[in-house]
C-alpha cells in the first residue's frame, strides 16, 4: 500500500509512526491527521523535496536546481556552464552526496572570462534535462543565462541561481513520464519578489512540444511576474503566483483572484506551487521561502464558463518549459533556484513538509562578516568618513522598486529598524568585469548590484552584458583622506564612488558636474569597511 494512500485513510485522530528505506537510509517518519482534517506529516532533516514527494506517492518526474540536489542520494551534475573564452564546457555538481552546488568550480572554470548555464541537469533518472530554448512560435532561439549573475547563499554556502533578463529561456522539447492529456501532476518553483516584470511569460512547467500555441489547456505551468491577463482582475500589484494554462493567467477558475488577501509575493525568495489533477481541479499555493507555510490562494474547479474550449479536461503535452512560455514568448525576466514537477497531485501534508525543507535551506542566509578587510563573498557595510556624515551608510533606502533604486547614503544605529539595517549592508563579490576588482550585491535584493549610469549609482539586475559588468564593477585602492579604501569605476578609471548631498556618484577631483565639485572630494570618497549592520 502506498504510504500516500495509507495516509488519507487513517481517522481523524489516527497517528502513524513508519519506517521506511530511502536512498539506502533509513528514514523515520511521522503522520497524522489535524484537527481539520487535514493529513499532516513529519519527516527528518535527511529528506530532500524528492524523497518527500516519493513517500507520498507522487514521485518527481523532473527535478532542477542549480543550487542543490532535491534527492538526499544525488551525487551528480547540477548544471552545465560554457565558457566564453574558448566554448568548453563543464558541469557544475554538489559538494557532496544529497547537498550544495561546488560553485568553486564554476568560479575557477571561468576566471578571467565569462560563462553562460547551457544546461540545468534533471536529477531523476528521467534525464529531463533543459537545454536552451530554441525558436518557437512567438520567439526566436533563446539565450543561456549569465552563470554568474545570481550569487546567494543556500546551506551557508556560495552557490548560483538563475537569472533571466529577457530572451533567455531552457526546454526540455519532449520530456519523459511528464504529465499528458489530463494527467494530475504538482510542481513548486523557488523565485524572486525582487525580480519580475509584467513580460510574457515567466513559467515553470508543463507545454507544448511544438513550441507553438496549441490551445488551451495545452499548459500546465507555474507562473511568476505582474501580468495581468485580458480582463481578469488581481488584488495588489504583484508578483502573482498563477497557473498558465495557455492563452490565460489564471488564479481561478475566472481567471481572476477570488483572494483579496493575494496582492503578491515581493520576498527576496518565494516559493511557487501549483496542483492540477487534470480534470476537474486545480490550486495555487505562495509563501515565503526563508521563512513561514504556504498560503492556498485558490482551491476549486478549472476554468469551464465562457472559455471555448474549456480546461476540462485538460490536455498537457509533456514538454518542459523554464523562462518562457509555451510558444517561447521571451520578454520576461525572473529567478530561478530550484523546481520539480511530479506524477500525480500531492497532498498538502506533502505540500507543508516540502516548503519545511525549503526554508530549511536558508535562502539568502548569513554569510562572512568582515570589518576593516575586503574579502569576497563577505557581508559589509561601508561608512562614509566626511566629517558631517560619519553616522551615515550607503544604502539603497531610496523608495526605489523591486527592478531598481537609486543608492544613498542613510544615517544606520543599533536603534535603526531591520529594513534600514538590511539597506545598508552589501555582499562583497568578485568584480564581475575582473575579480581583482568589486562589485556589491545588494543584501535585500539578490542578483541586483550597484551599477553607474550617467555617473549616478543604481541598484539595478545584471543582465549579464559586458556594459553592466563594467558599470558595476569597482577597484580598491588605499583611502584617498588615509583611511579606509575609495573606489574607482572599472570603466571610468579617474572615477570614484562618492557621496554628494547624500546620494551616490562616480565623481571626478574637479569637473563639468557639481556632484565633481573638489571641496571635500577626498572625504567623501573615502569609505570605511565596517561589520555589517544585517549579516
Amino acid at each position: 500500500m502506498k504510504h500516500g494512500l495509507l495516509l488519507r485513510r487513517l481517522g481523524a485522530t489516527a497517528v502513524l509512526g513508519l519506517t521506511v528505506l530511502l536512498a539506502g537510509q533509513t528514514v523515520s517518519m511521522a503522520a497524522g491527521i489535524g484537527s481539520n482534517g487535514s493529513t499532516t506529516l513529519a519527516v527528518t532533516a535527511s529528506l530532500l523535496p524528492c524523497d518527500i514527494y516519493a513517500n507520498g506517492g507522487t514521485a518527481c518526474v523532473a527535478a532542477h536546481s542549480t543550487t542543490r540536489a532535491l534527492f538526499a542520494n544525488y551525487n551528480g551534475p547540477l548544471y552545465q556552464v560554457t565558457r566564453a573564452s574558448d566554448s568548453t564546457k563543464e558541469d557544475i555538481g554538489v559538494q557532496a552526496k544529497g547537498g550544495y552546488a561546488k560553485a568553486g568550480d564554476q568560479d575557477a572554470f571561468c576566471s578571467g572570462t565569462t560563462c553562460i548555464i547551457s544546461i540545468i541537469y534533471d536529477q531523476t533518472s528521467n534525464k529531463n534535462d533543459l537545454a536552451i530554448e530554441p525558436k518557437g512560435g512567438n520567439g526566436a532561439a533563446d539565450n543561456g543565462v549569465p552563470a554568474d549573475a545570481l550569487p546567494v547563499t543556500a546551506g551557508g554556502v556560495k552557490v548560483y541561481g538563475a537569472s533571466f533578463s529577457g530572451h533567455m529561456g531552457y526546454r526540455n522539447v519532449v520530456g519523459t513520464m511528464v504529465a499528458r492529456n489530463g494527467s494530475p501532476e504538482s510542481m513548486y518553483m523557488v523565485t524572486s519578489g525582487n525580480h519580475f516584470n509584467s513580460g510574457c511569460c515567466f513559467d515553470y512547467g508543463n507545454a507544448e512540444i511544438s513550441l507553438n500555441d496549441t490551445g488551451n489547456g495545452h499548459m500546465d505551468a507555474i507562473n511568476f511576474g505582474n501580468e495581468r491577463w485580458s480582463n481578469f482582475t488581481v488584488n495588489g500589484n504583484g508578483p502573482w503566483v498563477q497557473a498558465d494554462l495557455e492563452n490565460g493567467l489564471f488564479q481561478s477558475e475566472t481567471g481572476s483572484s477570488k483572494d483579496t488577501t493575494n496582492t503578491g509575493d515581493t520576498e527576496p525568495y518565494v516559493t511557487a506551487m501549483l496542483k492540477n489533477d487534470g480534470q476537474k481541479n486545480f490550486a495555487l499555493k505562495h509563501g515565503n521561502a526563508q521563512s513561514g507555510a504556504l498560503s492556498t490562494s485558490y482551491s476549486g474547479p478549472l476554468p469551464t464558463t465562457g472559455f471555448n474550449p474549456t480546461y476540462t479536461p485538460m490536455k498537457q503535452e509533456g514538454s518542459i518549459v523554464l523562462g518562457t512560455g509555451g510558444d517561447n514568448s521571451n520578454g520576461s525576466i525572473g529567478s530561478f533556484f530550484e523546481g520539480v514537477m511530479t506524477a500525480g497531485v500531492a497532498s498538502d501534508a506533502v505540500d507543508n513538509a516540502v516548503q519545511a525543507n525549503i526554508v530549511s535551506v536558508g535562502y539568502g542566509g548569513k554569510s562572512s562578516t568582515a570589518g576593516g578587510v575586503l574579502s569576497p563573498d563577505s557581508t559589509i557595510s561601508l561608512n562614509a568618513t566626511t566629517p558631517c556624515c560619519t553616522t551615515r551608510y550607503i544604502s539603497q533606502q531610496s523608495g526605489g522598486t523591486a527592478q531598481s533604486g537609486t543608492v544613498v547614503t542613510a544615517v544606520i544605529s543599533s536603534a535603526s529598524s531591520t529594513s534600514n539595517a538590511q539597506d545598508g549592508t552589501w555582499i562583497l563579490r568578485a568584480g564581475l568585469a575582473d575579480q581583482t576588482c568589486y562589485s556589491f550585491e545588494s543584501r535585500d535584493y539578490p542578483g541586483q548590484f550597484m551599477r553607474h549610469y550617467n555617473f549616478q549609482i543604481y541598484r539595478q539586475p545584471m543582465d549579464g552584458s559586458q556594459q553592466f559588468r563594467a558599470d558595476a564593477t569597482f577597484c580598491s585602492e588605499p583611502g584617498k583622506v588615509g583611511q579606509g579604501f575609495s573606489f574607482h569605476s572599472y570603466n571610468y578609471p579617474t572615477r570614484y564612488l562618492r557621496h554628494f548631498n547624500n546620494t551616490l556618484y562616480v565623481s571626478s577631483n574637479g569637473g563639468p558636474n557639481n556632484f565633481d565639485t573638489q571641496n571635500v572630494w577626498i572625504n567623501d570618497v573615502s569609505w570605511l569597511v565596517t561589520t555589517p549592520w544585517a549579516p
